[in-house]
């Protein structure tokens, strides 16, 4: 058994990728923008909530299982798009892939993926979900979207947070510019981690296959990538969305919403689900974490679209606390990360199948034995004491927890 299969808990499998990892490849992936508040809110957000359990109930069978964009999955779990994953470990966004799909639970492929659309739909075939980026190269992002379509993955993901990329302090401080240039200071770095370094020279630099023009194969990462930060489209706006929204004729997802004004305006133009995000922390430091905006925007929306969560997801608790607040999901990025660095596709499983024990037992420990039974009343907000009345349970789910006010 290898030590990210005894990884415990995220934490542990964290700490196992560190290891493993020069620093400034550790904190491209660890690091949020600025001074990394929105970062650390994400994760203390659900921290702060607290659970109200019911007693006596027959936990001995607990269904996690539900449906997303109508069909079945195992948990109320996804797996979210995170670009360059090649750089922690060779091979790990085809790793992430294989075990979601091994897991019964969607994944989505970054357009800066280090592994192309075909192969992903080749060598890890399940429920796959393409995220966008809005690129100025119109015709290449046109290309790309088709090209997912071909493939057969089964819903758009287009990020609408990212007009300008974030200023992430850990890089520039790590001189982790595109295209790289090695220091001294990087070398040092790498040959402290010879495992890692080992690796790169045995199968060269990552590309970033998916932004290659139409030849997935092409351009190094170190090329590729440094056109991806001067080439997001600022101009983008809600009618190009209106106009992608009639083109793909297969569902659509919009990730990093915030307000619920704009959830409402997306379930009004047809989306088929909200992703409640802030990039992770990475793009604009001092937003609202997801986890607090969930509840207002699962108002607005009023059951015209799908709402799910991602950021600072960290326990399988944090996925009932996300459905106690109105979502019908949480969208997971560095847990499989975190996974696949420490252990391969391997690493990636056992982060998921953390999660997963984490949330039966989660379950269990709050009676409730399915998913549908998971409601409002089992969360006790930042700043109160108790939410329980003799007619808790009626209150509609996720009414009464409001974001915190400090």
């Amino acid at each position: 058994m290898t030590r990210a299969e005894e990884a415990h808990s995220i934490a542990a499998m964290r700490e196992l990728a560190r290891r493993r990892l020069p620093r400034s490849i550790f904190d491209f992936f660890e690091g949020g923008a600025e001074d990394e508040a929105s970062l650390r809110e994400n994760v203390a957000s659900f921290a702060r909530l607290r659970l109200a359990p019911h007693i006596l109930v027959d936990v001995a069978s607990v269904d996690t299982t539900t449906t997303l964009l109508g069909r079945p999955v195992t948990l109320p779990l996804a797996i979210a798009p995170t670009g360059g994953a090649g750089f922690g470990r060779i091979g790990s966004d085809v790793a992430i892939a294989r075990a979601a799909a091994a897991a019964g639970i969607p994944y989505t492929l970054s357009t800066s993926a280090t592994a192309s659309i075909e192969r992903i739909a080749r060598e890890a075939p399940g429920r796959l979900w393409f995220q966008a980026y809005m690129l100025q190269d119109k015709p290449l992002l046109a290309a790309l979207i088709e090209r997912a379509y071909a493939a057969g993955f089964e819903a758009l993901m287009v990020t609408v947070d990212l007009p300008v990329g974030g200023k992430r302090e850990r890089d520039i401080v790590n001189r982790m510019s595109y295209p790289f240039r090695f220091s001294r200071s990087h070398f040092a770095q790498f040959a402290a981690r010879p495992q890692w370094l080992l690796e790169l020279a045995r199968y060269g630099i990552p590309m970033v296959e998916n932004l290659a023009g139409l030849d997935p194969l092409a351009t190094p990462t170190s090329d590729a990538a440094s056109s991806v930060g001067r080439s997001y489209d600022s101009s983008f706006n809600w009618g190009r969305l209106a106009v992608i929204r009639d083109s793909w004729r297969r569902p659509l997802i919009v990730k990093g919403v915030l307000r619920p004004d704009d959830a409402g305006r997306l379930a009004a133009i047809g989306v088929d689900a909200i992703v409640v995000s802030n990039h992770g922390g990475r793009q604009l430091d001092g937003t609202i974490a997801p986890i607090s905006a969930l509840p207002a925007i699962v108002a607005a929306v009023a059951g015209r679209a799908e709402v799910w969560v991602d950021g600072g997801v960290r326990r399988g608790s944090d996925i009932l606390k996300a459905r106690a607040l109105g979502a019908g999901a949480v969208l997971i990025g560095r847990p499989t990360l975190y996974g696949a660095f420490a252990g391969g596709r391997v690493g990636a499983a056992r982060a998921i199948a953390i999660l997963a024990d984490e949330l039966v037992r989660t379950m269990r420990l709050c009676g409730v034995p399915t998913l549908d039974q998971i409601n409002g009343d089992l969360v006790v907000c930042p700043g109160e004491t108790s939410i329980l009345t003799e007619n808790a349970n009626a209150r509609p789910r996720a009414s009464h927890c409001a974001a915190p006010s400090a």
